[in-house]
């Protein structure tokens, strides 16, 4: 399915913000947290990857706030204090999931450079974790309130630019 609206997302890695727009109107505008080893496309850099992109999948959908999820599944847990406490070293993956996939081929698509083979998702974290500073495994990780928000206001197929530089106005 593709997106029928007029609405995209941008994201800023400069920034750490993402906003969604409509017909030049933003809808959301949030903070978040991209990768730490800052942006690239390289598979297994860890790096936030630039460009044009696309939500190829949604996953999550009705799931309660702070549900666990490993390799896009569920595992049955509710993140709080005490399930980091036991696992220091997992990297937390909540509440909503949107995979997304490049669309630029050689840049973002296909080959060691592949969005989607690599697993970058816009997705919830814990609430402890600091927006506004890279700290991800690549990922573009937000608020659980603000992934739901997101998560419901757009489709599969939603654009999503990502670039190093500021949001344009």
């Amino acid at each position: 399915m593709m997106a029928k609206s007029n609405r995209y997302i941008q994201v800023s890695i400069a920034e750490q913000r993402l906003q969604l727009i409509e017909n030049d109107h933003t809808l959301l505008d949030v903070l978040v947290a991209t990768a730490k080893n800052g942006p690239g496309e390289i598979s297994g850099s860890e790096c936030t990857p630039r460009g044009m992109h696309q939500i190829r999948a949604k996953i999550g959908d009705k799931c309660p706030e702070n549900t666990v999820f490993v390799a896009r599944r569920p595992t049955g847990e509710r993140y709080q204090a005490s399930l980091r406490a036991q696992f220091p070293n997992r990297d937390w993956i909540l509440t909503r999931i949107l995979w997304l996939s490049g669309l630029e081929p050689g840049k973002n698509r296909f080959g060691n450079v592949d969005t989607m083979r690599r697993y970058v998702y816009i997705h919830g974290c814990p609430d402890d974790d600091e927006m506004g500073i890279p700290s991800s495994h690549g990922c573009i990780k937000m608020r659980n309130s603000d992934v739901i928000s997101l998560f419901d206001l757009v489709e599969t197929g939603t654009r999503v630019n990502i670039m190093e530089g500021p949001l344009e106005k």
